[in-house]
């Protein structure tokens, strides 16, 4: 089992060639912006590719001091209505459950607290459920972090236990990239895949995962896969389009074909977010992105056709949908936190860079 994690730039300094220059000023980033990169996914990133795909989204670059965008870009702090606890569309319920991850992706729209701060993160179960039980047009959770995959057995089986319990639920997701950074966090722990098998049986379960590139479908990640759904747990993928990454037609094509054939339907694509230290060198012109996901989906069987290209907005998620002759841009709300938003079109005019959208408050 590849289970080191990589934490600091002395570590990695050699595979990388760096000059003594070169790995301090790598580490006054991570000063800032922490790394964690587990050996399993360590091993995939191809050394003697300085644009290697993998390598991009684990190992920092120094355009991450760029501070340009924003930390909450998606309005977060404003739909946080107990510690740890968001309530932002009204089925839907997300619970910050921990600010660790297996891996620190160098794309993270939640740089302001995976790593380091421990501020908005669930601290009161209790009070958690008090406001769900009280509020019964949620019936959906979204157990989100950080990665919910690295609470501990005991925490998730509390969660698990507590929640399948609500009649108002529907179901319940887990948001995770362990299956694809740290496989073996499954793999190897038979509790906690009895924790999933036991409650599947309870009350439906999906796990969300982010398959980025087509090489993190390995046999290891595919064995996770496979654990899951034979336990009866549904499983949805949410790919960030990242460039330098798979901002290709092709490599995205062949991922979203990937995923279907072992079984996990493509939910989402989102645009990334302009994010402080992401925002500089991960985001893609929406004029450019909209070409890549329509040609990526015209290779797709009906399954792989169903994924929706958005982005997240404080007013919610919006669907980037076409483009008109004049340059202007055709979007929809996927999903509103106002119901005078719910399911509305409406045309702005995009730049040829431009890469997001503010709407104003509603």
């Amino acid at each position: 089992m590849k289970n080191k994690i990589y934490t600091q730039a002395s570590e990695i300094s050699g595979l990388m060639g760096l000059t003594p220059a070169e790995e301090a000023d790598m580490q006054r980033i991570l000063d800032i912006y922490p790394m964690a990169v587990p050996e399993y996914y360590l091993s995939l990133i191809d050394w003697q590719d300085p644009d290697d795909p993998i390598r991009r989204m684990c190992i920092p670059s120094l355009t991450e001091v760029d501070m340009s965008g924003d930390f909450d870009t998606s309005g977060e702090a404003d739909n946080t209505v107990v510690t740890g606890l968001q309530h932002k569309y009204k089925e839907t319920a997300l619970i910050l459950s921990t600010n660790r991850c297996a891996m620190y992706c160098r794309h993270c729209f939640r740089k302001r607290l995976v790593g380091s701060n421990e501020a908005e993160i669930a601290k009161n179960f209790s009070a958690m459920l008090d406001y769900i039980k009280a509020h019964p047009e949620i019936t959906n959770i979204l157990v989100s972090g950080g990665d919910s995959l690295l609470l501990s057995n005991e925490t998730l089986e509390t969660y698990l236990q507590e929640l399948t319990a609500l009649p108002q639920l529907d179901f319940i997701r887990f948001g995770s990239r362990v299956p694809v950074v740290y496989p073996y966090r499954v793999l190897d722990d038979q509790n906690l895949q009895d924790i999933f098998a036991k409650y599947a049986r309870r009350k439906q379960l999906y796990l969300v995962t982010q398959f980025n590139h087509p090489r993190e479908l390995t046999a290891e990640a595919r064995e996770v896969i496979k654990f899951f759904l034979g336990a009866g747990v549904m499983l949805r993928n949410q790919t960030v389009l990242l460039k330098g990454v798979n901002d290709d037609p092709g490599v995205l094509a062949s991922l979203l074909r990937k995923l279907t054939s072992v079984g996990v339907a493509p939910y989402y694509i989102f645009q990334c977010r302009p994010v402080r230290g992401v925002k500089a060198q991960f985001q893609v012109p929406l004029h450019k992105g909209l070409k890549i996901v329509e040609m990526a989906k015209g290779g797709q069987n009906g399954v792989g056709k169903c994924l929706r290209y958005c982005m997240s907005t404080p007013r919610g998620k919006v669907e980037i949908v076409g483009e008109i002759p004049d340059g202007r841009m055709l979007f929809k709300f996927n999903q509103a936190k106002s119901e005078a938003d719910a399911g509305r079109v409406f045309v702005e005019p995009v730049q040829p860079d431009q890469c997001w959208l503010d709407l104003p408050c509603a």
